[in-house]
């Protein structure tokens, strides 16, 4: 009897021992999983809050006032300031039209600025505003140094003024693409950087900048198409900088006219871009003079084929009053060289 209750009393100690050490395994796992959530860490590596720091004061909202009414916003920046003014950079669609321009900076203290210059064709604007109202300057950077996939960011006002000061992270998606522009019937083509940053309507003449918080371009919602989702477009910042003493000083950018109308010209069989057909020829122009006629095609503008009429306009907005550029052209199906001296600019 004895025996028989020594034996009840160890399955009843082994069965206990089991459940304790049962429990002890269960929680052990327990507990290790919840020691692996303690310890997991958020590090700030990703972020770039120093870099937006740097340029977020120099950030400004413009805000077109035409004949006392609110016609639209958009963004700008302090790219320089001297003993009496700070300078602003915008696009020129967000002032344009404008009979009065209000400044907001990042306090929300708003200032009336002044229209120094614009350039439609860049769509670049500059204004300038008492000195003693900049908070920050933009550390301007240079986007010839940038790289496919750099981290890239912008600061704008999107959608209304309730989002001053959004901030947008992305990539550098492509470098010198050549984005055709419609503005008032009339095509041109310009050189822009392609982010997969958001641009909307209010980011419009924003800073785009790179990690290290330098301003590589100027951000435009113009180059973006509405059917486009995900990709936005920036002037470079040289190009931007490249007229803006002339801007500030209010002078008009002077840029060559060769004189002659053209348009596409096309294979009728395979759509294929044959080249840029000439349709007249102004007398006495550059174009004249370099002995273009009407019904010849231009294969190749300093040599670079060309791609379309504003391709042209592109490459020719590249050179100066002076220069002499060489052109291939094709008349009664050969080829001929033919040298174009610039000698008017638009306006003449």
């Amino acid at each position: 009897m004895r025996e028989k209750t020594v034996n009840i009393l160890l399955i009843v100690v082994a069965l206990f021992v089991g459940i304790i050490g049962t429990y002890s395994v269960m929680s052990g796992k327990e507990e290790k999983v919840s020691t692996v959530n303690k310890n997991v860490t958020i590090t700030s590596e990703e972020s770039i809050n120093e870099s937006v720091d740097k340029v977020f004061d120099s950030v400004v909202v413009i805000s077109n006032y035409r004949n006392g009414r609110l016609a639209g916003y958009g963004s700008g920046f302090v790219y320089k300031k001297d003993d009496k003014y700070g300078y602003i950079m915008t696009n020129n669609h967000v002032v344009e039209g404008a009979t009065e321009l209000k400044i907001t900076f990042s306090n929300e203290e708003e200032v009336t600025a002044k229209l120094l210059g614009t350039d439609s064709y860049m769509d670049v604007a500059v204004l300038s505003v008492p000195v003693n109202d900049i908070l920050g300057v933009a550390e301007i950077g240079d986007s010839t140094k940038s790289k496919i996939g750099d981290t890239i960011f912008t600061v704008g006002t999107p959608i209304s003024m309730d989002y001053a000061g959004t901030v947008t992270k992305g990539i550098i998606s492509g470098q010198s693409r050549e984005i055709t522009v419609t503005n008032n019937d009339s095509s041109y083509m310009m050189e822009a950087i392609q982010v997969d940053a958001s641009i909307n309507p209010g980011n419009s003449g924003g800073p785009l900048a790179n990690i290290n918080g330098e301003v590589i371009g100027v951000n435009s919602v113009k180059l973006v198409e509405n059917s486009i989702e995900g990709m936005g477009f920036a002037i470079p910042i040289e190009v931007a900088m490249s007229q803006v003493d002339k801007l500030e000083k209010g002078e008009k950018i002077e840029r060559p006219l060769i004189g002659v109308s053209t348009y596409d010209s096309t294979n009728s069989l395979t759509s294929d871009l044959q080249g840029i057909m000439v349709g007249a020829v102004q007398s006495g122009s550059d174009s004249e003079k370099a002995g273009l006629k009407e019904g010849d095609v231009i294969v190749k503008f300093d040599g670079v084929k060309l791609k379309s009429s504003a391709h042209l306009k592109y490459l020719l907005y590249k050179h100066s009053l002076g220069d002499e550029i060489k052109i291939v052209i094709k008349r009664d199906n050969k080829e001929k060289e033919l040298t174009l001296k610039l000698t008017h600019k638009i306006g003449d």
